[in-house]
């Protein structure tokens, strides 16, 4: 009875029919099943059938990955080797149905995951000065990319004058994704958010800082857990989120917090671009030539559709940056990974002289 009572508690967790068979091969090296709930500097928090504990992955598992996405994120289910009741190792990650990455900043070519095994995104911008078309088309492109559903948020309709016509704006750059005003304070809105949880089902909220995602939280937590303590002057919440986390909802459904993200820039997005933009490229299909740079081209498409304003100028300079963006970011991944195997080969080659002169 024990061991049922332990397996659903699992199942509260998002762990289903699929996930037992893929991990077959670890529970007969007597492994246990868990999930990455928060990361910390040097471990992480996972959660089993039994209780959290501390886990760390191996220093041969660090060195053979090649990056930050060959080690464990939060959200990911793993195969868990027990120290102790208190601590343990992690053996291997399971199939991930979707990640959320972004380019860490400055000028690093390297991925940061924020979250991975998410059902749906919420993408969360207050209705005040935050409240930007672009950013959003950002964030889409790359939640599209991600494997997760798209959702917008658009929190604090309480202390907004054109709620309904912000939420048109919105639907106009972000077609076929559900768009929500909410607020947390007044409850508008939130219970129209329970469908998303259900099932067991994952959420990560992702948006600026001060946009209102942990104040959200802690209304979907039943203010149990103050992650945002009060509200400033100018309408933003005292950011309080350092971490990313992954909560229990105690009406079921699990979400995770996320930190602010002062810049977000594309880690991978080219058919999550393509669906952000379905109308841009739709016109580009439509134009004369196949190679039209939709600047003075004759017969093009998007030129005729911007002359009539069916297609707002804005929004094709928005596909445009983010498509240089993306073309940009490949060259420097190619670059990254002809250095990485130049240096392997290196290192093989240094490895093979020195064992030829013993």
């Amino acid at each position: 009875m024990e061991q049922k009572l332990n397996r659903e508690h699992l199942e509260q967790l998002g762990w289903d029919e699929t996930r037992q068979e893929e991990f077959l091969e670890h529970e007969t090296k007597g492994y246990d099943p868990a999930r990455v709930t928060a990361e910390h500097r040097g471990g992480y928090i996972v959660r089993t059938e039994t209780g959290d504990l501390r886990a760390t992955v191996t220093g041969r598992a660090l060195h053979d990955a090649s990056g930050r996405g060959d080690l464990p994120a939060v959200g990911d289910w793993i195969a868990l080797e027990r120290l102790s009741d208190e601590e343990g190792i992690v053996r291997g990650i399971l199939t991930r149905r979707s990640k959320f990455s972004r380019k860490v900043a400055w000028n690093e070519t390297e991925e940061q995951i924020v979250a991975v095994n998410v059902d749906a995104l919420f993408i969360v911008t207050s209705l005040n000065s935050d409240l930007s078309l672009r950013r959003i088309e950002r964030y889409l492109t790359m939640a599209w990319e991600s494997g997760a559903i798209p959702v917008v948020i658009l929190t604090k309709s309480d202390l907004a004058d054109h709620v309904a016509e912000a939420v048109a704006e919105v639907i106009t750059i972000a077609p076929g994704v559900p768009v929500h005003a909410v607020s947390a304070v007044e409850g508008d809105g939130i219970d129209e958010l329970g469908p998303y949880f259900e099932g067991a089902k994952t959420v990560a909220l992702v948006g600026s800082s001060g946009t209102g995602k942990s104040t959200l939280i802690n209304t979907l937590m039943g203010q149990e857990t103050q992650l945002v303590k009060d509200i400033r002057s100018d309408d933003k919440g005292r950011h309080t989120t350092t971490h990313r986390e992954l909560l229990m909802l105690p009406t079921g459904g699990l979400v995770i917090d996320t930190p602010g993200m002062r810049e977000l820039q594309l880690w991978d997005g080219g058919e999550g671009l393509g669906t952000t933009f379905q109308d841009v490229e739709s016109l580009v299909a439509g134009c004369r030539f196949n190679d039209c740079t939709h600047v003075t081209e004759p017969g093009c498409a998007v030129l005729a559709a911007i002359q009539d304003g069916s297609l707002p100028l804005e929004r094709l300079e928005s596909y445009r940056k983010l498509e240089r963006e993306l073309a940009y970011l490949a060259r420097r991944q190619d670059q990254r990974a002809a250095n990485a195997e130049k240096k392997k080969w290196k290192a093989i080659t240094k490895s093979y002289r020195r064992s030829a002169h013993h």
